[in-house]
């Protein structure tokens, strides 16, 4: 016969203060965990929204970053007529010649400064980013020293606003716009006119990369295969997709050490549980005792307390659900080691994460209960009897 839950709701209830405690243990915990999965999926979001799926980034053989590639003028007169590449409406290929790199621009949270994406690029380029939109303001015009900045720049940095002015390279720029790119790496980069940006450092022949557009999703591949053969144009040629995909490697070092703490703080909340369910064995003895007289089996018993420790885990895990909720949508930055500049992400508070939430707060309340659950089925009645 099975003991009631109800029992071992009003244990916790009569033990309020304890299972308040605990459960604090394990929520905080949980919430550790969580903010650290959150942070990851927000970054992975951040990177798998930049991508277009039909588009393609080529770079200088060898180069993993569109920041140490050095992509020459001519390779993109030559490319840029490859078959497969889609055109506009006006016939031209779909092909941008960009220049990429790194500004250094005071924020708020840095007011010793911040580096920044500074990608100069021509108008297809923006027309090729589909998920980008305008937001305020208006696009750069071509050959002025003008800048579009993403919404989360401009919301940092206090130069960054429209009508303000940002000085790098020769001279200053004008803020003209604020640009969207959802939730894409696109608002952490500043736009510029390719040939003024290009000019302006010297760069006007040697470039980063250039980006072309397949006609469909089944010619980007072949494209990527005939541009990685071309022994003439040394190049190396990767899905936008593939790109973004590979500097998630920037969250991997605030993953581990997340991952790292929560481990450490389990051990303690395992503990923790443990101690509070032992000393609800000792307490309770003389009510095992009377369970076993009234019939209920050693069995019974164990079910019964490993099932208490896995309600207060729960309450733990719903604890720490609520107090890392505040963290969805909020906004930060983090460095980006591939291209050494900051990219702003929102923390993503999912369902799935807080599943696992919930499920990592089981985990602990089962280790934590398993062995008080063991030795209150082990006690002999008589001996329970007799505890006070």
């Amino acid at each position: 016969m099975a003991i009631p839950i109800s029992y071992n709701i009003r244990n916790l209830i009569v033990r309020r203060t304890t299972t308040i405690m605990t459960a604090l243990g394990v929520g905080l915990t949980v919430a550790v965990l969580l903010s650290v999965l959150a942070l990851v999926q927000g970054l992975q979001t951040a990177f798998e929204s930049s991508g277009d799926p039909l588009n393609v980034l080529v770079m200088r053989k060898g180069s993993t970053a569109e920041l140490s590639s050095n992509f020459a003028r001519t390779s993109y007169q030559d490319l840029k007529f490859k078959a497969g590449i889609q055109r506009d409406a006006k016939g031209e290929p779909m092909a941008s010649l960009e220049m990429v790199t790194i500004l250094n621009l005071a924020s708020v949270d840095a007011p010793d400064g911040m580096n920044i994406t500074l990608r100069g690029l021509p108008p297809v380029g923006i027309a090729m980013r589909q998920q980008v939109k305008l937001l305020e303001g208006r696009w750069f015009d071509t050959g002025k020293r003008e800048v579009v900045v993403g919404k989360s720049i401009a919301k940092r940095f206090p130069d960054a606003r429209i009508g303000g002015k940002l000085k790098f390279a020769r001279g200053e720029w004008e803020v003209v716009g604020v640009m969207d790119g959802g939730r894409s790496a696109v608002n952490s980069e500043i736009f510029a006119d390719l040939n003024q940006a290009s000019a302006d450092y010297n760069r006007s022949e040697v470039l980063s990369s250039c980006l072309i557009r397949a006609t469909d999703e089944v010619a980007v591949q072949a494209l990527v295969n005939d541009l990685n053969a071309d022994i003439k144009l040394n190049v190396d040629a990767k899905t936008e997709l593939a790109y973004y995909a590979a500097q998630t490697v920037s969250a991997a070092p605030i993953q581990f050490l997340g991952l790292f703490v929560s481990v450490i703080m389990a051990v303690g909340s395992c503990f923790a549980a443990m101690n509070t369910m032992y000393a609800a064995v000792a307490r309770r003895a003389k009510e095992i005792g009377t369970l076993r007289v009234l019939g209920f089996a050693r069995s019974s018993i164990l079910t019964s307390f490993f099932l208490e420790s896995m309600l207060l885990s729960l309450l733990g895990g719903a604890l720490g659900c609520l107090l890392v909720l505040p963290l969805n949508n909020i906004e930060t930055g983090i460095g980006n080691f591939v291209t050494f500049s900051e990219i702003a992400f929102s923390f993503q508070i999912t369902p799935a994460i807080m599943a696992i939430g919930m499920g990592f707060a089981l985990v602990l309340g089962a280790v934590g209960g398993v062995f008080p659950a063991r030795s209150a089925a082990r006690k002999e009645i008589l001996t329970a009897l007799r505890e006070v």
